[in-house]
């Protein structure tokens, strides 16, 4: 691993990026020390604040490369191949494909690292980004050193898939060894119901659907009960200790209804969010229904770590917890940028790092849920790596609208199909079956998403049900409850929603396109 060339630091809120006096492996100003190992680990230390950090590799970068990075969260259709862009944030990691030579090279971090951790790519060379930020201000270290990242460095690995695959293993090399895991296929309300109009009937419903369609396969399928079960309604907080009364009186009696119907119960919730006034609110925050939780409170942990015992005990197996990255940066992952979230605000403890805060978390929730499967949704992939067995990659695919489907599910699945089953299983989201959507285009996500072995979850509104979607959902449904297939996209590199697939049995063409002159909502 190569030595950076500089070092920046950023102490305090307003303070700019300042260069850092080099000593052997060590750099130091305002206070501030930064080391590097030969491993590529980078330290940093602060008697008193620290904001950011800027690492740089100094090197010539070819005029013909593509580079390509992550996301900070979830992704949002805007993964894709693309040339130098010196202003480009690269979340976690990037790859640069050289067009002249061929190669494929790349640097990361480590998954689980105590910063946020970006990079951009310019002409003269690299800089990593540790963003050490408590929310909207420095983080007060008071004498703490921190490993801020382990850094990766990636070589060519014949072509940029591959490469990209070798370096998702290298970057969760230090994981625990993942155990053979399940297929993740079921039901999922929310692309017919959207949170409204929907009761226990209707959920067991769907999971007298999902058995149906498996036919008898041997690995039970899930049916989730997503938004709108609870009583502050669609998008709303907790208390998560009730449903709706009228339409759902008893969770454990529609979950033990759903395991008899032969079909495991899953629930959505929303860890941050309140409805109910109290004293650990997230400063800075008031908009939106409800108040933001912050989760260095100890009292806020002690609820979440009770809803989920609560799940639990009313019998369900998979819980999907939703919105914590929204509820602690006030932003979803485009607004996201360089600045995580706005300026001027603090966690109720100064002392530890935004990433180390939505790490703390992560952990809470994954001890809290042990033996449940857990869905992570607007989480941060990097730091729930290890601490989700599943999680959702890209943004929300649609039952209304399926030009979002190809936008967000196809690109998602593209592009970070490498993670799944290094960091967790990957969820690209669910496969609509409605009156809106039109299911020539639906049915081939589908293929796709039963092909990849990642988690399958579909959403059928009854309405839609037909002796052709049946037939085409049960063949998916199968396909993916038996594990799917191994498949490469081939034209990634020019298309962010590839139409060529390398797979097992041959290469498979997707047209993603409606056809001219086609109605949008025709199914």
């Amino acid at each position: 691993m190569r030595e950076p060339s500089k070092v920046f630091v950023q102490a305090g809120p307003a303070d700019r990026l300042v260069p850092a006096v080099p000593a052997g492996h060590r750099w130091t100003t305002a206070g501030v020390e930064v080391t590097w190992s030969a491993d590529g680990e980078i330290g940093v230390g602060a008697a008193g604040d620290v904001s950011r950090v800027a690492v740089r590799w100094d090197e010539r970068v070819s005029p013909e490369t593509l580079v390509l990075g992550d996301a900070w969260e979830r992704s949002y259709g805007d993964l894709q191949w693309r040339h130098l862009q010196p202003d480009r944030f690269l979340p976690w990691y990037f790859l640069a494909h050289d067009r002249a030579s061929g190669t494929t090279t790349g640097m990361g971090v480590d998954v689980q690292p105590s910063a946020f951790c970006s990079w951009t790519v310019d002409p003269d060379g690299i800089t990593l980004w540790l963003d050490l930020r408590n929310g909207g201000g420095p983080t007060r270290l008071g004498g703490r050193t921190l490993t801020a990242a382990v850094v990766r460095q990636f070589e060519d690995a014949g072509t940029p898939w591959l490469t990209l695959n070798a370096a998702v293993e290298a970057m969760s090399s230090r994981l625990s060894s993942r155990p053979d895991p399940t297929p993740v296929v079921g039901a999922n309300n929310w692309y017919y119901a959207y949170g409204e109009n929907f009761d226990e009937k209707a959920v067991l419903q769907d999971a007298a659907t999902i058995v149906e369609l498996a036919d008898g396969h041997p690995v039970k399928p899930f049916s989730v009960v997503d938004d709108g079960w609870n009583p502050g309604g669609n998008g709303s907080g907790g208390p998560w200790d009730s449903g709706i009364p009228g339409l759902f009186d008893d969770l454990a009696g529609t979950a033990a209804a759903i395991k008899e119907l032969g079909a495991r119960p899953g629930l959505w919730f929303r860890p941050l969010l309140s409805r109910e006034s109290g004293p650990w609110g997230r400063a800075g925050r008031a908009d939106g229904p409800g108040r933001a939780l912050d989760p260095t409170y100890p009292e806020v942990l002690d609820l979440v770590r009770a809803d989920l015992a609560r799940f639990r005990d009313w019998g369900f197996e998979l819980v999907k917890h939703d919105f914590s990255s929204y509820d602690l940066f006030g932003r979803f992952g485009p607004a996201m940028g360089a600045r995580l979230t706005g300026g001027g605000w603090q966690f109720h403890d100064p002392a530890r790092t935004t990433a180390e805060i939505v790490l703390d978390l992560y952990r809470e929730i994954r001890a809290a849920g042990d033996g449940l499967v857990l869905i992570g949704c607007n989480t941060v992939g990097h730091l729930a790596a290890g601490l989700v067995d599943v999680q959702r990659t890209g943004d929300d695919t649609s039952g209304r609208d399926w030009e979002r489907t190809r936008k967000m599910g196809v690109n998602s699945l593209a592009f970070r199909l490498p993670q799944h089953q290094r960091f967790f299983t990957l969820d690209a989201d669910c496969v609509a079956c409605t009156p809106q959507t039109p299911w020539e285009l639906n049915r081939k996500f589908l293929d796709l998403v039963a092909r990849s072995g990642s988690a399958l979850f579909v959403s059928v509104d009854p309405a839609a049900r037909t002796e052709q979607t049946d037939q085409d959902l049960g063949d998916g449904i199968r396909l993916a409850l038996s594990g799917g297939d191994t498949i490469e996209p081939l034209d990634w590199l020019v298309n962010t929603t590839p139409t060529d697939w390398r797979t097992t049995s041959g290469t498979v063409h997707y047209d993603w396109s409606l056809p001219w002159g086609a109605d949008p909502a025709a199914g």
